[in-house]
């Protein structure tokens, strides 16, 4: 605690103040102690509602950790209270002290994971309006993935490249199980249960959201040392997406089983900080891209669309 405090600075502010503009450098994160605050962007149809932080929430987390510009502005909607952590003293106070570094981003990474997942949701939100866009052509059905080979030094090679612990790196080479999956081949579904994180190992897997009525919508493109699927492990809720093979690429992946996933990122007794930074960067990444493209289909229906932002969560 005192070296958070020493990284904390309280700021009061009045209704139509605001705490960063969009296109500001990358910064300090907040965090909303009492009031209101709403993280909106401006377009040419309108205001576009990104993010409304509940009391307790974090937000800014996603420049502060990839260094790219504001992607809204943060508005003050009635006499608010928030923390500022400077970016400086926080990165400062991680590199002096691990498990403050794993506190920090454990705290990060449970923020992001729950924006990705309302993300996710105003993506079927918008498809369940009434506004006219265009359609998707629809998802066949395909079987379960099958079993691959690669030898231990590819396994390795592939924890080597994201500059892990050599205890690290042979853990989980150890640990985990190769997949393969033919082009347009599921690995998981939205709704079902996690059992597993995924590693990219070879080819491209593809997060999507099937809309009824309308098709399939691309979240994201993962390629070689991308995860995915973890959150399902941690939070314990359904899976929000579907993840398959690359329609023409296909994909081979590495699996590592819930009990691995759980000892390595439990808050009480986490064995890799550096895995934990990994995740975190990689929530903030698709959560912006994710945002990049609701901004897209509200440009698209010309505005008409209502996508009020919640809360991140229940206050």
């Amino acid at each position: 605690m005192t070296l958070l405090s020493e990284s904390a600075s309280e700021q009061r502010l009045a209704a139509g103040d605001v705490v960063f503009a969009e296109g500001d450098p990358a910064g300090d994160l907040h965090l909303l102690e009492k009031g209101k605050v709403m993280v909106r962007k401006m377009t040419p149809f309108g205001e576009f509602q990104i993010f409304q932080p509940a009391h307790g929430d974090l937000f800014g987390e996603d420049s502060f950790l990839t260094g790219v510009p504001r992607e809204g502005n943060a508005d003050v909607l009635s006499e608010t209270s928030l923390l500022v952590l400077n970016a400086r003293s926080l990165a400062a106070a991680s590199e002096r002290d691990s498990r403050f570094e794993l506190a920090l981003h454990w705290s990060l990474w449970k923020g992001l994971s729950r924006k990705l997942r309302l993300a996710n949701d105003r993506l079927t939100q918008i498809f369940a309006s009434d506004s006219p866009l265009p359609s998707l052509p629809p998802r066949t059905a395909q079987s379960a993935g099958g079993q691959a080979h690669l030898d231990m030094e590819h396994k390795v090679g592939l924890f080597r490249e994201q500059r892990l612990s050599a205890m690290e790196i042979n853990f989980l080479a150890s640990l985990s199980r190769e997949e393969i999956f033919a082009p347009g081949q599921v690995v998981f579904r939205e709704g079902e249960s996690g059992e597993k994180m995924y590693i990219v190992a070879d080819g491209t897997v593809m997060i999507s959201k099937s809309i009824a009525g309308v098709g399939e919508e691309a979240l994201a493109f993962l390629d070689r040392g991308d995860y995915f699927g973890e959150m399902a492990l941690i939070d314990q809720t359904p899976r929000s997406a579907d993840a398959r093979a690359h329609p023409e690429k296909g994909a081979t992946v590495l699996a590592l089983p819930r009990a691995v996933v759980e000892g390595l990122l439990n808050i009480e007794k986490v064995s890799s900080v550096r895995l934990l930074k990994i995740l975190t960067s990689l929530a903030a990444k698709r959560t912006r891209s994710i945002q990049d493209k609701l901004v897209g289909w509200f440009l698209l229906a010309g505005g008409d669309i209502d996508l009020s932002a919640p809360p991140s969560r229940t206050p």
